[in-house]
């Protein structure tokens, strides 16, 4: 949190008036009481009459307008700096968590991520703006009306000695107990916010289960969870008021005992009991002021420090320097390749070995959880190996610039992900400066023209988010002619034609297969999406069973062979 903080290095005239003016206000504040004694002791019972009584009041008046203004411009100053430095916080966090690796975001997972741009942000911002606007009002307010206190009497001043030590110790107390509190309501606020998110994201799954009241009890159980942590910081934080109350309460009425025993000997005026009687009314309301200033202190500094740990993070994988290549070189190798996935024992895929040339349709098959997958991550560097490597043109990925890298590499992975928009926006991802004429090429490859035609605006036909408004297949399709807009050197198709019909498929392999400029790797579960691959590599249990071609799988491997013939029909020729 201290290190979000000085952002506010940025805003040193707003940091700075913020306070000032508001101490100011309070200035005016600490005089009034004195203003009021003397309106008592000197215009209603010293005989200076109305004069004085309307002069007072004049100047209570002023005081109070001055106060306004000055409060009014502090508000501002303080709303303006939170504001300013919750601005870079979010877009320093946003930046930062697009610059973390594969590794790192499934590791804080995209709950976590969306709290903290949201409500952490928010928490901080709340924290800041009433910080600037009263950490130092409500102390100067509380030690001034003790000073003043001294010069109406010394001998009950004392009380405002004994009393303000008791009350900070009551209120650091409880805000040193509560700060831990409020980081495990966070906590528990992330596992509510990611069942929500999940259950809104698989809800026709859920709903096709009928696992309704089942996901209902574990979203009870968590809400209930969060609840219960939350009234039990809400209680302890709400200690404060109750005891402040008591213990201000208490010495105010030692306060009038003992001050009307010495208005009756004569020590010290009306006037003067009355001004000790708001200045310790004043401190009772400053000290409600800053025990709710604690509090949301203390959720700012839980909610600071979580955004920290995030920004703390630090990138697995280093960037590399290289930005050129070897053409002479194979495109794409794997030496003795294994893949860990964060904590994991198990590598994912374990001692991959093969290399492939430039203009090569590379097909990758296997069962569920056979490692295909994690094989194509490592040629974006989504991951890194660690043991052997990846080569790009004879160079391992790790000494790429990774922008670099992935500027010759398109991706069409398994889940299609559209974003709002229309479908030019989001072919265009692709590139930019495309014309339509380009635009309609790659759709036409990708067997995409029809879902274009058949909308009334074309490529300007909206897209909702998430593609709600397309199908599982027109999605897979207007993906991969976003990727085939990027004519990149190598194109990875992660079984991205999973929803479409045979033919459709098959007259999408075809419009790959002639573009022999480009290498291709084609993970499929299907056998029929890679049998015309120049090399087929076959998957299981994160090893490689077999390379070859289509019709020397069929007659050198049995797993191949049970694949093929589950999927046309045929017998097991094992």
């Amino acid at each position: 949190m201290i290190k979000l903080l000085k952002l506010l290095g940025k805003y040193k005239k707003e940091t700075v008036l913020g306070p000032l003016l508001k101490m100011a206000e309070a200035l005016f504040e600490l005089f009034v009481p004195l203003v009021v004694a003397s309106l008592i002791d000197k215009g209603i019972k010293g005989g200076l009459g109305m004069p004085h009584i309307l002069k007072m009041s004049l100047i209570l008046v002023l005081f109070a307008f001055l106060g306004l203004l000055f409060s009014v411009c502090a508000q501002f100053f303080a709303a303006k700096a939170a504001t300013g430095v919750v601005k870079h916080v979010r877009l320093k966090l946003f930046d930062h968590i697009n610059k973390l690796g594969y590794p790192e975001i499934d590791k804080l997972g995209k709950a976590t991520m969306i709290t903290r741009l949201t409500s952490d942000v928010n928490q901080v911002q709340n924290g800041i703006n009433l910080g600037l606007r009263l950490l130092l009002r409500s102390p100067f307010v509380v030690f001034g009306a003790m000073i003043m206190a001294f010069f109406v009497n010394k001998e009950l001043a004392i009380i405002f000695v004994v009393v303000i030590p008791v009350l900070a110790v009551i209120v650091f107390s409880i805000m040193l107990v509560s700060i831990p509190l409020y980081k495990k309501v966070q906590q528990k606020l992330d596992k509510v916010l990611s069942s929500t998110r999940q259950n809104l994201s698989g809800t026709r799954v859920i709903r096709a289960f009928v696992k309704e009241k089942d996901e209902e009890q574990r979203f009870k159980e968590e809400n209930t969870s969060l609840v219960k942590m939350q009234v039990l910081v809400g209680r302890i934080s709400q200690l404060m008021n109750p005891l402040t109350y008591v213990v201000i309460n208490l010495a105010i009425v030692f306060l009038i005992y003992k001050g009307a025993i010495k208005v009756e000997i004569g020590i010290i005026s009306q006037g003067a009991l009355v001004a000790l009687y708001n200045y310790m009314s004043q401190i009772l309301v400053e000290l409600i002021k800053l025990a709710n200033l604690i509090i949301s202190i203390t959720r700012a500094f839980a909610c600071g420090n979580r955004i920290q740990s995030v920004l703390d993070l630090t990138p697995s994988q280093q960037n590399g320097t290289k930005k050129e290549f070897d053409f002479t070189k194979p495109i794409v190798e794997f030496d003795n390749a294994s893949l860990i996935y964060g904590d994991n024992v198990e590598p994912s895929i374990e001692n991959i070995t093969f290399s492939v040339n430039k203009g090569e349709t590379i097909g990758i098959i296997g069962g569920t959880g056979s490692g295909k997958t994690s094989l194509i991550n490592l040629i974006p560097r989504f991951y890194d190996t660690f043991m052997g490597s990846c080569k790009v043109y004879g160079e391992d990925v790790k000494n790429y610039d990774t922008e670099f890298l992935r500027s010759v590499i398109s991706i069409v992975p398994q889940k299609a992900e559209l974003f709002k928009g229309t479908i030019r926006e989001n072919i265009l991802w692709g590139n930019e400066n495309a014309t339509d004429e380009q635009i309609m090429d790659a759709l036409n490859k990708a067997q995409a023209l029809d879902i274009v035609k058949s909308k009334e605006l074309g490529l300007d036909a909206p897209v909702e988010q998430y593609g709600r408004n397309f199908s599982g297949g027109q999605k897979q399709r207007l993906t991969i002619a976003r990727a085939l807009l990027k004519d990149s050197q190598i194109l990875i198709l992660d079984d991205s034609a999973s929803a479409l019909d045979y033919k459709t498929d098959s007259l999408l392999m075809k419009a790959i297969k002639e573009m022999e400029d480009k290498t291709v790797f084609i993970v499929s579960q299907r056998t029929s999406s890679i049998r015309h691959a120049d090399k087929i590599v076959l998957m299981d249990d994160g090893k490689i069973q077999a390379i070859g071609t289509h019709s020397e799988l069929l007659e050198y491997s049995p797993l191949y062979r049970e694949i093929h013939y589950q999927q046309v029909g045929g017998e097991d020729v094992e």
